[in-house]
């Protein structure tokens, strides 16, 4: 495969190897033969004494590599503060990674990691979390970012910005479809080709996928200049996945077992994490931050109303059958009983220290929102492919049967859904939940019983394609026949790409919905964003 690489935008920096890097997409050739340290450096999950370091580094023979890792609080490390070593192991991709502790609380430090032959990464800026009295604290949040889709522009807009303290990943870091497929190769935008071409299913290919989207030189700048802390949704796996499966898994594509460890595998090859499943973070007196795991460890088997209402019968009878059986049964859960009771007692737990709030990093959406019957005009003008038809059907059952239209959210467990908000009210949380997944943004005041639980801010995509691409409505009435029928929903935006920009006080949490003006091309250029909070103690969207 000839090699794509425009020299004017290969990052080199002292020591470095070939880049796998080009603005216009590195090919697999480049990115299986690059050397030096290939992929820049990261960091994430950061404690008030202790950060994760991250980088990739290949040496010229291909074996392991033990590199020196430098701290400082100065750009230039005049003034070494820390440091030890990491080893690049050929049987975990060459990538490495050291925690590094006995650091100071709310400190900026500057590291870089040093290879045997002298080469030297380039620096990453990191920060540790505080403690005490916290005045303010800033979140990047994100989700959903599909290279084919366009540009990682919220990436490179969220990286220069200075009031943010950690960037937060709420799942779909990438897309593990083929070439080709969503978005048709038609729809791709210029220069985005992912590799491998075909579906990534084994660990060689998820492996190079991820080193396809590490090579983005906007979501390199992100990872170098803050810590993140990441969770994993269904597509860095396969569409839809739960404990035992997904929709996007076939018998033809191997053991299914074997495909989640090689997905968890590279994941936690390629990313600034610990691998633990899920963990919290305490920002001092200020929040406790939750990062659960609702996808890969103890999700009940999807209930599919596509295949409910096929066939005979009335399909709104039958989803009423579903509404009252199956999908009411109380085992059905999206973390397990073991992960409920560590993040229930975390909440009771940072209630108890002093915390002011109970931030819920997640995938899926907690809020419910509702579509009202689509009159047959409107279903005839739906912008959807063939396979679409039976999304249609079902959803227009679903309405006509006080379902909600997506059961891969919360609400497709209402059971789980009723004990985590009933879990924050018994303790008095002021609970805020952040996630992602479903393309678009949106706003909601969360009830359990008829009572306040909390709020949930959710963000637009990076880059995925929401309702607008569907859907011929003006985007704005879209959202305005959407909240209209779903009374826990105080604003949606169904048509724009980016990222939320949250902040934290002791008196408010606020949300800014970031948008950016295009994917299409490179760009930071942005749009007019729009902004909410909730004040603390009010449990409600102001």
């Amino acid at each position: 495969m000839a090699m794509d690489i425009n020299r004017r935008d290969l990052i080199l920096t002292g020591g470095l190897g070939l880049a796998a890097l080009t603005l216009a997409g590195p090919s697999a050739a480049a990115l299986l033969i690059a050397t030096g340290f290939t992929h820049n450096v990261a960091s994430g999950e950061p404690g008030p004494d202790s950060i994760l370091l991250w980088t990739r580094y290949v040496p010229g023979k291909r074996g392991d590599a033990r590199l020196t890792v430098e701290l400082s609080t100065s750009q230039d490390f005049s003034a070494p503060k820390a440091g030890g070593t990491a080893v690049a192991k050929r049987t975990d991709d060459h990538t490495a990674r050291v925690v590094v502790k006995g650091l100071e609380p709310g400190r900026t430090y500057y590291y870089r990691f040093i290879a045997p032959d002298g080469a030297v990464s380039p620096v990453g800026r990191t920060r540790t979390l505080p403690v005490g009295p916290v005045a303010r604290f800033g979140l990047g949040v994100f989700s959903c970012a599909n290279m084919p889709s366009g540009w990682f522009n919220a990436y490179g807009h969220a990286a220069m910005r200075d009031d943010i303290d950690l960037m937060v990943h709420t799942g779909d870091y990438f897309y593990e479809f083929k070439r080709g497929y969503y978005p048709d190769a038609d729809k791709a935008a210029a220069g985005r080709l992912v590799e491998p071409a075909g579906e990534a299913i084994t660990l060689a290919d998820y492996r190079l996928r991820l080193a396809c989207y590490r090579a983005d030189p906007d979501l390199q700048r992100l990872h170098q200049m803050f810590p993140m802390i990441a969770q994993r949704d269904d597509h860095e796996l396969a569409n839809d996945s739960w404990s035992g499966g997904a929709e996007n898994h076939s018998t033809d594509e191997g053991d299914f077992k074997a495909r989640k460890r090689a997905s968890i595998k590279a994941y936690n090859e390629w990313l600034p994490v610990s691998g633990q499943a899920w963990s919290s973070y305490d920002i001092g007196d200020l929040a406790t931050i939750f990062r659960p795991e609702t996808r890969l460890t103890a999700r009940s088997e999807p209930l599919d109303m596509r295949v409910i209402v096929a066939g005979e019968g009335d399909p709104v009878e039958k989803l009423k059958a579903l509404r009252d059986g199956p999908l009411a049964d109380p085992k059905r859960t999206l973390m397990g009983s073991a992960q409920e009771k560590w993040l229930y007692e975390g909440f009771a737990q940072s209630k108890k220290r002093g915390a002011t709030w109970q931030i819920l990093a997640q995938q899926v959406l907690v809020g419910q929102w509702s579509a009202p019957p689509l009159p047959p005009e409107m279903m005839k003008s739906l912008r959807l492919p063939p396979e679409g038809a039976a999304y249609v059907k079902a959803i227009d059952a679903a309405t006509k049967a006080g379902l909600p239209p997506d059961l891969d959210t919360w609400a497709g467990f209402p059971a789980a859904r009723a004990r985590l908000l009933g879990a924050a009210q018994a303790v008095d949380a002021d609970l805020v939940v952040l996630s992602g997944d479903s393309h678009n943004a949106w706003a909601f005041d969360l009830k359990e019983g008829g009572k306040p639980a909390g709020v949930e801010f959710s963000g637009q995509s990076v880059t995925s394609p929401g309702l607008e691409a569907y859907l011929a409505l003006p985007p704005a009435m879209t959202a305005q026949v959407i909240k209209g029928a779903s009374p826990e929903l105080k604003w949606a935006d169904t048509s724009n790409r980016g990222y939320m920009a949250v902040e934290v006080t002791p008196e408010r949490v606020s949300s800014e919905w970031v948008f950016l003006d295009t994917i299409a091309t490179r760009s930071l250029a942005t749009k007019p964003s729009h902004k909410m909070h909730v004040e603390r103690g009010r449990k409600a969207i102001a």
